[in-house]
Order: C-alpha cells, then sequence, then structure tokens
C-alpha cells in the first residue's frame, strides 16, 4: 500500500514539472529532535507517550464497540461518534508510534518518503476531525431546533452522505498539501524541530519559493477551519436561542445535556489547535510548539472518550451489557465443557 501511494505521488509529482513546479530534493531523510536532547528523559517520555496512546486506542475502541454492539445506539448522533473514535485513533496513530520508535531506539531519522506519508495521512485525519466535529453540530442542531423533523432529516442516507463527503474533501485537502510540498527542494538544513513531520515546519526548511505553499496553508486553513467553525458557532447561537425558548428547568437542562460532550471535544480540539499556532508565532520557539502540538495531537483523542462516555448512561449501560456478554460466554463454554466430560 506504501509504494502504491507513493508511486501516486510521484507520478503528478513529475507532471507538476510543466507547471514549473518541480520537486529537486537531494535529500533521502530528515531528522526528527522532537522534545528533548537529554538521555535521562526518554524513559520518563517513552512511558508517558506509551500510556497515553494504549488510553486513547482502548478508550476509543470501546467508543465503537459500544456503539456497534447496542442497537439503542444506532442513532445519528453514536453513528457520527463511532466515526470521530475512528479518526481519533488513526489521528493519533499516524505520529505518537513513529515517535516511540524514535525514543526508544535513540535514533531520530525518519525518510523522506515516511515522512511525506505521514504528513499526508495526518493532514487527512486532522481535517477529518474538523469536519465530524461540524457534522455532530448540524446534528445537535437539527434534535433541538427541529425535534419533530429529526428522523425524517437525519435519515441514514443522509448520515453516510454527511461522513463521505466529510472523507472526500479531507482527502482532497491532503492530496493538495502534498502535492504542494512535493514541488520544493531541501537543501542541507534536514532536521526538523518537531516529533512529527508538520506541514509548516517543512514548509520552513525549504531552501526554495515557498510563498506559494504558504498562501496555499493559510487559505485553506481559513477556509476549511473558519468556515466549519462559524457553522458551529451558528448552530450553538440557534441551539442557546432554543433551549432559551422551553418553559420548564428540566426540559432545558434534558435539552442541554444532549449536547455537554459535543460543546466540550469542540472548545479542546479548537482551542488547543489555536493555542499551538498562537503559542508558536508569540515565542517563535519550535521547541514550545512541539510541546503545545501534543495538546490536539495526543491529549485530545485520549480525553475524546472519557468526554462522551464520563456521564453518557447510554455509552455506560452499553459497555456494561457488552462486558458482561463477554464475561459470561467463556463462562457458558467452560461449563458445557465440563458437563460434557462428565
Amino acid at each position: 500500500m506504501h509504494d502504491y501511494v507513493m508511486h501516486f505521488f510521484s507520478y503528478f509529482g513529475s507532471h507538476i514539472d510543466s507547471m514549473e513546479l518541480k520537486n529537486d530534493t537531494q535529500i533521502s531523510e530528515f531528522l526528527l529532535l522532537g522534545f528533548s536532547e537529554e538521555p535521562e528523559l526518554e524513559p520518563f517520555l517513552f512511558g508517558l507517550f506509551l500510556s497515553m496512546y494504549l488510553v486513547t486506542i482502548l478508550g476509543n475502541l470501546l467508543i465503537i464497540l459500544a456503539v456497534s454492539s447496542d442497537s439503542h445506539l444506532h442513532t445519528p448522533m453514536y453513528f457520527f461518534l463511532a466515526n470521530l473514535s475512528f479518526v481519533d485513533n488513526c489521528f493519533t496513530s499516524t505520529t505518537v508510534p513513529k515517535m516511540l520508535v524514535n525514543i526508544q531506539t535513540q535514533r531520530k531519522v525518519i525518510t523522506y518518503d515516511s515522512c511525506i506519508m505521514q504528513m499526508y495521512f495526518f493532514i487527512l485525519f486532522a481535517s477529518l476531525d474538523n469536519f465530524l466535529l461540524t457534522v455532530m453540530a448540524y446534528d445537535r442542531f437539527v434534535a433541538i431546533c427541529h425535534p419533530l423533523h429529526y428522523t425524517v432529516i437525519m435519515n441514514p442516507r443522509l448520515c453516510g452522505l454527511l461522513v463521505l463527503m466529510s472523507w472526500i474533501m479531507s482527502i482532497l485537502h491532503s492530496l493538495l498539501q502534498t502535492l504542494m510540498l512535493l514541488r520544493l527542494s531541501f537543501c542541507t538544513e534536514v532536521e526538523i524541530p518537531h516529533f512529527f513531520c508538520e506541514l509548516n515546519q517543512m514548509i520552513q526548511l525549504a531552501c526554495s519559493d515557498t510563498f506559494l505553499n504558504s498562501m496555499v496553508m493559510y487559505f485553506s486553513a481559513m477556509l476549511l477551519a473558519g468556515a466549519p467553525l462559524a457553522w458551529i458557532l451558528y448552530s450553538y447561537s440557534k441551539i442557546v436561542s432554543s433551549i432559551l425558548g422551553i418553559s420548564s428547568a428540566q426540559g432545558k437542562y434534558k435539552a442541554f445535556s444532549t449536547c455537554v460532550s459535543h460543546l466540550s471535544v469542540v472548545s479542546l480540539f479548537y482551542c488547543t489547535s489555536l493555542g499551538v499556532y498562537l503559542s508558536s508565532a508569540a515565542t517563535q520557539s519550535s521547541h514550545a510548539s512541539a510541546v503545545a502540538s501534543v495538546m490536539y495531537t495526543v491529549v485530545t483523542p485520549m480525553v475524546n472518550p472519557f468526554i462522551y462516555s464520563l456521564r453518557n448512561k447510554d455509552i455506560n449501560g452499553a459497555l456494561n451489557v457488552f462486558f458482561r456478554a463477554a464475561i459470561k460466554v467463556p463462562f457458558f463454554t467452560s461449563s458445557c465443557a465440563c458437563r460434557l466430560n462428565a
């Protein structure tokens, strides 16, 4: 699969030459500097990020299992949540495993092809996170502002179409950024002051003209992050207006409680992402940017399952049923075997 994707990128990269966008890089690998150059800190960092990664994978897998195993959770809201959990696992897996390998082997090298692949999938899943959170905001908007038409509007066909469009737009965005990077030349500076191949850091390392890359990067960020955020803010302004129109306090609490988890995840995702770029712009420190990036690349995907399951009776109930069934099956099997032997 890796060879096919890289052949795809190489094919398009060779044809960009006709547009005077040629990738004439002479290097074959980069150095990911990571967080610290002090060897005594590496065992601590390895244990910390390994535990965070395992918690992230396990937590999101449990959300997916709960939604898929309980027919009561086969609703648009939980369908989008299961997709978000899957994307969060993929998002984390694009960066953390390579970082763990680098820490363990004390070898910070990443090949040019692997770096391009990592950046492609990182942009893909980051964009998907963004679009899925927007789709989930639309789902809450319809559920609270148009409750009588919810099942008609949020039908399975529309839900599937929204997820499909999220994938298509994310793939096209990631492909555009990757192809734009392939036109750049890299000379002698091959050290990336980060723990993964981040687009902005890669552009800064290039020794050819990066004006067009910077323009595309900032324009796409404004369009593909600003527009979804504007829609989310609009949706919640309508949601708040509808909730305030409910006469009973119990009704207000019930309506608002269905949005708390999503609102918390949206706030965490956008605040940490915005904080990374604001902090890097203010301090001009790549090391500070790398540390801040941990918040939205590692911490946010890890915290999301806890936010959605902490006070969610449906998720907790589905997980209880799932684990009880998982425990009973081996017990039932062993009981039958004992009776047959007797």
